[in-house]
């Protein structure tokens, strides 16, 4: 039901009508995350995410752009990820309009004062100490670094804070300059966006009133987004992929419990391994009948919360399980997760397993696209990183396709003693202890 078009200076419009709602979003997303950035940047487009909603011409404090969508009980925010930085209004569809104009209006017009610059220093270093405190969050952020190292795809996406205390208003315009292009950006709206009541009295009428108000939509979106620059956006750097023994990155803090990342390099986004590896992580630790949750939370109680997870970037990926356990335990914790790694890697899982993880992924996805974010997040998102769009219901067939044996050989490729990585947040003085318990 979505429909894409690319206008002449290269902006990509996707449009998703959506039934039984009345909801609308309005979402842009643009190519241009902590990936981007050089090792003096590191922080910025997070920084720039911010001041976004500092002011305009036409609003021009923050309190103007807050109310505005405040005032009929819109949803807004925006996000910086490592590939993309989205702004996003979720609004009532007869305030569509309004939407268009307030998120255009703030990606395209935002004065980047001094002044604010200099305010929303410490409201960032702030933001970073929160996550400082909340070591459930930290520790993925830790885990990515112990990944990647010293390149862009491992360094905090927030930052660290000698730039943002150093950062000048010419960096913002230049990175802005470098990035924020028609050439990659996609503004996609999903939800009740047919708004006149359609006559059914033919076929052809039908299709005639669809499409007209399909062009419409087009052309309202065009109208607002009519000044965005086309520049050639800077590409990022590619990520180097380099281990040959297991790595631990021990960060001590005094804590109640320890909270520990352990997992393996994978697939990236357009990898034709990708979905069973998405099955891989889903049987040890997607849901409450997961075997590691299972384990470790139901029968052993070692942990209130565990999960694992897969993650696909554009040139990289992981599988990761997460845990919070109590400190005494966390040697055990980790045979017990080694363990299930290595029976994923010697024997193959039975067909119901295998089946259950395929209807677990399935109707997650329906579940999850009920609302129009995340109907707008999932075109836009997959637009913006592969540069094709699936349907759900051409991902149900690629779940669908995987075999017994090809989880069994993504299993064998991934899960080597040589592919294992350890992040750790806790009162833990040395790693040796954890480097002896990596093996497989």
């Amino acid at each position: 039901m979505y429909k894409k078009t690319t206008l002449k200076n290269g902006l990509r419009i996707i449009t998703v009508p959506m039934k039984n709602t009345q909801a609308v979003t309005v979402l842009v997303v643009v190519g241009a995350g902590s990936k981007y950035e050089t090792k003096q940047e590191n922080g910025i487009s997070h920084f720039l995410e911010h001041m976004f909603f500092k002011g305009t011409k036409k609003r021009p404090t923050t309190l103007k752009i807050a109310e505005t969508l405040d005032r009929i009980g819109g949803a807004y925010n925006a996000f910086t990820s490592k590939e993309f930085t989205g702004f996003w209004a979720k609004v009532d569809s007869k305030h569509l309009d309004l939407a268009l104009d307030w998120v255009s209006d703030i990606f395209l017009n935002s004065k980047l004062e001094t002044k604010e610059i200099k305010k929303e220093k410490g409201v960032i270093i702030e933001e970073m100490n929160m996550y400082l405190d909340t070591p459930m969050r930290y520790i993925e952020e830790l885990f990515e670094k112990l990944l990647y190292g010293d390149q862009p795809a491992g360094w905090l996406t927030i930052g660290e804070k000698e730039n943002i205390l150093r950062f000048k208003r010419e960096q913002f315009l230049r990175y802005l300059r470098n990035h924020y292009s028609a050439l990659n950006t996609i503004v996609c709206v999903a939800g009740n966006i047919e708004k006149s009541k359609i006559s059914r009295s033919s076929a052809s009428a039908t299709s005639g009133a669809d499409k007209n108000q399909k062009s419409k939509i087009q052309s309202k979106i065009q109208k607002y987004f009519k000044n965005i620059k086309k520049i050639p956006p800077r590409p990022k750097m590619k990520v180097i992929e380099k281990q040959d023994k297991p790595r631990v990155l021990s960060y001590f803090k005094k804590t109640d419990q320890t909270h520990l990342c352990l997992g393996v390099r994978g697939y990236s986004l357009n990898h034709n391994q990708k979905y069973p590896q998405e099955i891989l992580a889903t049987i040890l630790g997607g849901n409450m009948s997961s075997r590691l949750f299972i384990l470790i939370r139901e029968k052993k109680g070692l942990a209130y919360y565990i999960k694992t997870s897969s993650e696909f970037y554009t040139d990289s990926g992981y599988l990761v399980t997460q845990a919070g356990i109590p400190h005494k335990n966390v040697g055990e914790v980790i045979n017990l997760i080694l363990k299930e790694y290595k029976n994923l890697r010697e024997k193959k899982i039975s067909k119901s397993e295998l089946q259950k993880a395929k209807d677990y992924l399935k109707g997650n996805l329906t579940l999850t696209l009920e609302s129009s974010d995340a109907q707008a997040s999932f075109y836009a998102g997959q637009e913006l990183l592969t540069g094709k769009i699936l349907t759900p219901e051409e991902k149900f067939a690629k779940i669908d396709k995987v075999s017994l044996s090809d989880v069994q050989k993504v299993a064998k490729d991934i899960f080597r003693p040589q592919n294992l990585n350890l992040a750790l947040i806790g009162p833990h003085k040395s790693k040796k202890k954890f480097i002896k318990l990596l093996k497989l």
